[in-house]
């Protein structure tokens, strides 16, 4: 199919040069021989009389007119799958459907399950990617590579709807037998301990060490993690806290022989949302998933 003497077929191949900036890669991406993305590449060259990559030292690089128009592509492509990979009628019992999510360990630890749990008692045939968080995890969902993004508010697009889900108090937890087993924890406790951290991909500011920060509150950063889950057992043993989520710390409690304590500062509580790109806002799989996760947080908040 051609559009103004265009092959169509080629803007998927342009929008993983572009992307990748590598004529391998994107042929592996797409399973086509090298040669054949060259010969795609020559015929992108031809139609737009412009290189679009050029060789730099060891690296290909976009020109100005491909860096021109990258979202434009890719931006093209999401309305176009989200046309015709939309069916008029959603039914989980019958669908085979796989929904990418990307989410934090926190989320997989306390909702996951029991959204896994619900959709299972209901009789569904969805499959669920999950996929890890990112620094910017929104641009994933820009490019049409996750469904849904279960995120804090403040890392959500404002460029595509999202919604709350719930919301969740931070605590401090300590080991039972430790320094900090007595309560209540002091803001002076607080910030004499060590603490056990966990540190976001690209060494980004967590929710809690931003708080914390406006606060003016110093904190010593005795141990760090890549993940939420973790902090709790790596407390046990030692006279070092950590500052989780309430719904991790209620978990925890049952598992490992901890305390729970307020965080003696005024925390605002986190503010977990939902996201999902705009073009998909009335795609009934989309919509069938949000009400799903929606049911739940209220199974998980009464569990």
């Amino acid at each position: 199919m051609r559009f103004k003497r265009l092959d169509l077929n080629l803007l998927v191949a342009l929008d993983h040069l572009l992307e990748l900036q590598s004529v391998s890669a994107a042929a592996d991406r797409m399973h086509m021989s090298q040669s054949a993305m060259s010969n795609a590449l020559t015929r992108l060259r031809t139609y737009f009389d412009d290189p679009l990559l050029v060789q730099v030292g060891r690296r290909m690089m976009l020109t100005p007119r491909a860096e021109g128009m990258r979202e434009a592509i890719r931006d093209i492509l999401v309305r176009v799958e989200a046309t015709i990979e939309t069916d008029p009628v959603f039914r989980p019992e019958n669908s085979d459907r796989q929904f990418s999510i990307l989410l934090s360990d926190y989320s997989m630890q306390v909702l996951l399950p029991h959204l896994l749990a619900l959709t299972h008692a209901q009789g569904s045939r969805v499959r669920f990617r999950l996929l890890p968080q990112t620094e910017q995890p929104f641009v994933m969902l820009e490019r049409g590579e996750a469904d849904l993004l279960i995120s804090p508010q403040q890392f959500c697009s404002p460029d595509h709807p999202s919604e709350e889900l719930y919301r969740d108090r931070y605590v401090c937890l300590a080991w039972a037998e430790g320094a900090h087993a007595q309560g209540p924890l002091t803001a002076e406790g607080f910030q004499a301990a060590g603490h056990v951290v966990m540190v976001p991909p690209n060494n980004a500011h967590s929710v809690e060490s931003d708080m914390l920060a406006r606060l003016g509150v110093t904190r010593r950063d005795e141990v760090t993690t890549y993940a939420f889950s973790a902090l709790p057992e790596l407390v046990v043993g030692t006279d070092r806290i950590a500052t989780v989520h309430e719904h991790i710390a209620r978990k925890a409690l049952k598992a490992f022989p901890l305390v729970m304590h307020d965080v003696p500062f005024r925390f605002d509580p986190l503010s977990q949302h939902m996201q999902w790109h705009e073009y998909r806002a009335h795609d009934p799989g989309i919509i069938w998933l949000r009400d799903a996760l929606t049911q739940a947080v209220q199974r998980m908040q009464t569990h």
